[in-house]
């Protein structure tokens, strides 16, 4: 008996309900009824944008390389015989040099205590950048001159000593141009555009 009452008002209940509903229908319109069928079932979107999954993202970047500086420039080298002159002892070479020095953010330094997360303002501290690499270019790299003396045989370590200070000149150079600061901005750009992405809409860096 009690189960046969439940089912009733059950029933009843989804009878009233339907009636409600095509009556509403009928008064109001499909849209109506449409924007409540809407809300009944409808999904809200969530996207996880907390403090670890901000630094996961951009921990993923990894070694972001950020400026690419590259010279031209010819270079010599020479050794010397205090007593003869260069025409008999000496041994001078000159050297057109092709290099580049890379730089960016190295990102497996960040740690969490970087980023703070305040709805969707977010304050960053970037790792500072610093260079990567700098190499000579080989294939573009070709020696312009080379005169030794008629006494002396030619070094085959000058050479070598060129390129060496070649690179030196061409790290030196990279610096001065202040490839760190833009290397450090580009870096900047670069995290503001993917946190904007992940829905956020203030980017502060200290």
């Amino acid at each position: 008996m009690l189960l046969a009452v439940i089912v009733g008002v059950f029933l009843g209940a989804l009878l009233l309900g339907a009636a409600g509903l095509w009556t509403l229908s009928r008064s109001s319109g499909p849209a109506l009824l449409s924007r409540f069928w809407s809300a009944v079932t409808g999904r809200t979107l969530s996207i996880d944008v907390s403090q670890p999954t901000v630094v996961n993202r951009i921990q993923q970047l990894q070694r972001l390389e950020t400026v690419v500086y590259t010279m031209d420039k010819v270079v010599s080298g020479a050794k010397e015989n205090p007593i003869f002159p260069d025409f008999l002892a000496g041994d001078r070479l000159l050297m057109l040099v092709h290099g580049e020095v890379v730089a960016g953010i190295d990102f497996s330094s960040l740690k969490p205590g970087d980023v703070r997360v305040e709805g969707k303002r977010v304050h960053l501290r970037l790792p500072s950048s610093r260079v990567f690499s700098t190499r000579i270019d080989s294939t573009k790299t070709r020696v312009y001159s080379r005169q030794t003396g008629l006494l002396v045989p030619t070094d085959p370590n000058l050479e070598t000593q060129v390129r060496q200070e070649a690179e030196r000149q061409l790290l030196a150079a990279a610096l001065a141009d202040g490839m760190l600061r833009t290397a450090q901005q580009n870096a900047s750009s670069t995290i503001t555009s993917l946190l904007q992405g992940l829905g956020f809409e203030t980017i502060e860096f200290e």
